[in-house]
């Protein structure tokens, strides 16, 4: 997964500079690119990582312990 994440992560380093290049040549030729470099960090490095990040965590005893708190305040007003 790691590994993922980084060529992900190139990929889209060389997608903007890539981009950056053909704008500064000839102008809005490079939108594409750039557009195409966006559109793998928001549907491919963000949802990775997230999915990497919180596979070890332990989210239902958090998720308990908040519900808990929050009938605790409830029970005591």
């Amino acid at each position: 997964m790691k590994y993922i994440l980084i060529i992900l992560l190139v990929l889209f380093f060389s997608f903007l500079g890539y981009g950056s290049y053909l704008n500064s040549e000839v102008a809005k030729s490079g939108d594409k690119w750039i557009g195409i470099g966006v559109l793998i960090i928001a549907f491919g490095i963000m949802p990775l990582f997230i999915l990497h990040r919180y596979k070890k965590s332990k989210l239902k005893e958090f998720l308990n312990s908040q519900l808990d708190k929050n009938r605790e305040k409830s029970e005591n007003q």
